[in-house]
């Protein structure tokens, strides 16, 4: 295939299986290179730590996807540096040569300088941490089954989550509706009642970009679950034991708890340092690529960017990182590289299309904000219940987790509930 234009994808998330997907019927060479085998399905992640969900539910293997697309190469592998003087991407052991690149790299938790929080506040970034957040939640009770001091058994039913965007809002709800329906029969000793589930938010509210009155909607559901919703509220430390916090009036509070979870904010990861040394690219505070309108990096229109690494604007306000926007950005610069290596044509601005925003909170209850209509409730999880569905990757995939879903509505059950992972969580 030495005639046909090679393409390498780096990453298989939303944004670089998007872009393949789009590719897949062209005339080109296409290869897809992860650091996992697989895509995974981040939206749904939290329901594996709060034991919803098992981890094959929402996560196929790249091969299974591509494996009728003998034009594309799915590859397990890190990449560490690219050589854009020869066009050539650098992972261990070997090199893919390229006519087009895309970026899809995602993003990492940021604990904006206070790495050392990491063992003992882990964010959903993958699988593992999906499930270590998992073992910590289930071990808390277990220990505290057997533990005879009230106090200390307080301390193993409290859970802090840090971050009151969808994601931390999802996972409080969650593990609040779990503690407080699921174990109450499960347990002799322990009183699964007396969970404490703890959102630290440091602005005014919940949901922050979601208009207010949604927001407000959303708090009130978690309250009714009996979540303790803390805002402009700042973290100070955090270790094994406990969550150091300043409150609104300066007074700092130590919170003892068993596990905490971050959810507080993301940067770029992957290659975008590499990409700024080797192109000289700008980037943003929080690591992401000032890319061109049609997502290609300045000087070098054969590489494109996608998904949490990037920098974009549109009518003035940063786009954020959100799947729809990985999706649609992965499916436009798939475009360009056909405009761009197969037709000859110029390349064209990505514009991004609003859909909306969707956050669930627990049973029966979900905010959206669809721009042209705003929903809560019962509808507005059914709403998000089906497009979650729609998105996942696979016909069995759907077909698992709806009937999950069924079975957890009509019986409070969850049948993911094993402590199966033990070792802290690695990152790179």
């Amino acid at each position: 295939m030495s005639d046909v234009p090679r393409v390498v994808i780096v990453g298989g998330g939303f944004g670089g299986l998007y872009a393949a997907k789009k590719l897949k019927d062209e005339a080109l060479d296409i290869t897809l290179i992860d650091k996992e085998n697989h895509h995974l399905f981040l939206p749904l992640l939290y329901q594996v730590a709060i034991a919803g969900l098992s981890p094959g539910d929402i996560a196929v293997p790249l091969r299974e996807i591509f494996s009728k697309n003998k034009n594309v190469r799915t590859l397990m592998g890190k990449v560490t540096d690219i050589d854009v003087t020869n066009r050539r991407v650098i992972y261990p052991g070997d090199e893919l040569p390229y006519d087009a690149l895309i970026i899809a790299t995602g993003a990492a938790y940021n604990y904006f300088g206070n790495d050392q929080w990491i063992p003992h506040a882990p964010g959903m970034d993958g699988l593992e941490s999906a499930l270590e957040i998992r073992r910590r939640i289930l071990m808390a009770y277990e220990e505290a089954e057997q533990e005879q001091d009230p106090e200390r058994q307080q301390a193993l039913m409290t859970f802090v989550i840090i971050g009151a965007g969808p994601t931390g809002v999802e996972l409080a709800g969650a593990i609040a509706e779990m503690a407080n329906r699921t174990f109450k029969e499960d347990f002799r000793v322990t009183n699964p009642n007396r969970t404490r589930v703890i959102l630290i938010e440091m602005l005014d509210r919940v949901l922050p970009p979601f208009p207010p009155d949604l927001s407000e909607k959303a708090r009130r559901s978690l309250e009714d679950l009996g979540v303790t919703v803390r805002t402009k509220t700042r973290v100070l430390d955090i270790t094994a034991t406990h969550v150091l916090v300043q409150t609104e009036d300066g007074a700092e509070e130590r919170i003892p708890c068993s596990a905490v979870m971050w959810a507080a904010g993301v940067k770029a990861a992957g290659l975008s340092k590499v990409i700024h040394e080797r192109t000289g690219v700008e980037l943003d505070r929080g690591g992401r690529i000032k890319v061109m309108p049609d997502l290609s990096i300045p000087h070098h229109p054969e590489i494109f960017v996608v998904g949490d690494t990037v920098y974009l604007e549109q009518g003035g306000k940063l786009l954020p990182g959100l799947a729809p926007v990985a999706m649609q950005q992965g499916e436009h610069a798939a475009r360009q590289v056909t405009r761009r290596l197969l037709n000859g044509q110029p390349t064209q601005p990505f514009r991004y299309r609003d859909r909306g925003a969707m956050a669930t909170i627990g049973r029966a209850a979900a905010v959206a904000d669809l721009r042209i209509v705003r929903l809560s409730g019962f509808i507005a999880w059914v709403l998000w219940i089906f497009i979650h569905l729609m998105y996942l990757v696979g016909f069995r995939n759907r077909l698992i987790v709806f009937l999950q879903w069924l079975w957890n509505y009509l019986t409070f059950r969850r049948g993911a509930r094993l402590i199966v992972e033990r070792n802290a969580v690695n990152r790179d």
